[in-house]
């Protein structure tokens, strides 16, 4: 190491804190790559006697490093709490599971146990988790309280990973007649969707004394909802849930609203941006009239909320003394509306407890038609369950020697068919199913059936490709193969404007304003992650790689809530 870096190094640890069993080394930005590098704290984990936190937040550990430190905290069997959020910053994905797996050992060795491990804003993906899911189901863990991992991207793989790490620690622990008693989970912005959600809401199930679940921005619809619904019922602790920015839909908000019933402690409820609809908040306005004395918070902000029902959660809440905050704002209430909520938390003395309505959509005037658009779009969600049932259950067939399903009514031993998938209906109703049902020929023929002359249908095409991205391996690589045909296609036409192109891609991304009005995609998570895999290509024009750069880069809450993904593809922009 040159001098100057050391230099550096040494004020940057005249700075580290210590105090109350603490050794922090917290915002730092310390690069440590070799056991050299990681010298002056090694020695200071050393000299620490009774080290019971270790805040490592804000700076870089590498394989070798990582190393090194863990042969230092062998020796630390009083650690308690591992501040271990956002330390891989400019790491490959591949080198976060074995920097894990060292320092998991070591705490394995050291005989510790934890009460608090944070791993958050690492984007270690579901690989990660592999990381320290051997120190999950150690006896170091037999003592967690509080498990943190936002913003991890470990997708449905990690969460199923993790569930499963968890419900053995519950396992093992009880056999030792002390069971995981988990009481604070974070697990936000990491793409769970419905399977991850249903395999943690197994555990929570297992595990029943969570005083607190944040799992906002997941692509987690009803069925999730449900299944994590059903698992806080048990835990009778609750005092915060967090699920903002998921899709609850009538079914999974009249899910939730069963449960709220029967807990007794719950002081935060945030289904902000959750599309839990009039329906939805009309049973959680019965769940409030029942019960939840102590609620303090309640956010239904952003949920297609109509007035009535709106104003039935505001008439709910008459008796909640404890109550500070209601946020109704961003819903469809209309002027008159906003002055009645307002009057009537006035005639309970609680008119300081509502939040902002400055974002209210006004009162929707054709509620017959909202209805009709409501009612298909739960019928599609009902047919894409069917679907995914469907091809599960034929894999299971594939796998023993069962009768396939038989079509009711039928007599004859012919298994249930699948419904015929063409490109055009999988470019109308894009889902995961229908892409991998138009078999191996899929990306010829998508590339095939596009205008690439057209630079707003090359768009279209791949973003309705893209927003069926999953890291599970068949769906992914035919994301991959299907973008790589279509994209190779049009830029390697003479007459494809790839600077049209790419402006009409920022705009539908809603990251570049428009004369026109172009509603952006719901959900930047796909795109992102196929734009990553796209600009490594051959065939992608690096004269774009800037202006893609410069727009990603920009502050956005469609980014944020997609933050792993961001990550990923400025990281491969800036290799280039």
């Amino acid at each position: 190491m040159a001098s100057e870096d050391i230099a550096k190094l040494a004020e940057s640890l005249a700075k580290t804190k210590v105090g109350g069993g603490q050794l922090s080394f917290k915002g730092q930005s310390l690069k440590l790559n070799t056991a050299e590098d990681a010298e002056e704290v090694i020695k200071q984990i050393e000299e620490f006697d009774g080290l019971e936190a270790l805040r490592l937040e804000g700076n870089t550990v590498g394989v070798e490093a990582a190393k090194v430190i863990a042969k230092a905290l062998e020796k630390k069997s009083e650690l308690k709490r591992c501040h271990w959020s956002d330390m891989f910053t400019g790491r490959l994905r591949s080198e976060i599971p074995p920097a894990l797996i060292s320092l998991g050992d070591a705490l394995i060795t050291a005989g510790a146990q934890l009460v608090e491990l944070d791993l958050s804003d690492n984007a270690f993906g579901p690989d990660g988790v592999r990381g320290f899911e051997a120190l999950l189901k150690s006896p170091a863990c037999y003592t967690l309280q509080e498990l943190k991992l936002n913003n991890c991207g470990m997708g449905i793989g990690g969460g199923k990973i993790l569930a499963a790490a968890l419900k053995e620690c519950h396992r093992k622990s009880s056999a030792q007649g002390k069971p995981l008693a988990l009481k604070i989970f974070v697990a936000g912005r990491n793409r769970l969707e419905n399977d991850g959600a249903t395999a943690l809401a197994e555990a929570f199930g297992i595990i029943g004394t969570l005083e607190e679940v944040h799992m906002p921005q997941n692509g987690i619809n009803h069925p999730g909802i449900t299944a994590l619904a059903q698992a806080f019922a048990i835990n009778s602790l609750l005092k915060v849930i967090n699920l903002n920015d998921n899709t609850f839909t009538e079914k999974g908000a009249v899910a939730m609203a069963e449960t709220l019933k029967a807990l007794r402690q719950v002081e935060v409820i945030n289904f902000g941006d959750c599309l839990v609809r009039s329906k939805g908040a009309l049973a959680i306005a019965d769940a409030l009239k029942e019960g939840l004395h102590k609620l303090k918070e309640l956010n239904l902000s952003f949920c297609e909320i109509k007035r009535d029902a709106a104003l039935s959660v505001a008439e709910a809440i008459e008796d909640k003394a404890e109550l500070e905050k209601l946020d109704l704002n961003g819903n469809c209430l209309g002027e008159e509306g906003c002055e009645q909520l307002q009057e009537i938390l006035e005639g309970f003395n609680m008119a300081t407890v509502l939040g902002s309505l400055s974002d209210d959509e006004g009162e929707e005037e054709d509620e017959e038609e909202e209805e009709e658009e409501e009612e298909e779009e739960e019928e599609e969600e009902e047919e894409e369950e069917e679907e995914q049932q469907q091809l599960k259950e034929r894999g299971q067939g594939e796998q023993d020697s069962m009768t396939p399903k038989k079509i009711i009514g039928s007599q004859d031993s012919t298994p249930v068919p699948s419904p015929p998938v063409d490109v055009a209906t999988f470019l109308a109703f894009p889902s995961p199913e229908k892409l991998l049902r138009l078999g191996p020929k899929c990306s010829t023929l998508i590339a095939q059936q596009t205008d690439t002359s057209d630079v707003e249908k090359v768009v279209t095409a791949l973003l309705r490709i893209s927003s069926v991205f999953k890291d599970e391996a068949p769906v992914k690589t035919a994301v991959h193969e299907t973008t790589d045909a279509l994209m190779k296609k049009a830029f390697s036409s003479a007459t494809f404007n790839s600077d049209a192109f790419i402006t009409r891609l920022l705009i539908h991304m809603g990251l570049l304003k428009s004369e026109e009005k172009i509603k952006a995609v719901p959900s930047l998570y796909g795109i992102l992650m196929t734009l990553n895999h796209m600009v490594q290509q051959d065939y992608f024009p690096k004269s774009l790689a800037p202006v893609l750069s410069a727009f990603v880069t920009k502050p956005n809450r469609a980014l944020d809530s997609c933050s792993f993904a961001r990550h990923m593809l400025l990281q491969t922009l800036h290799q280039l």
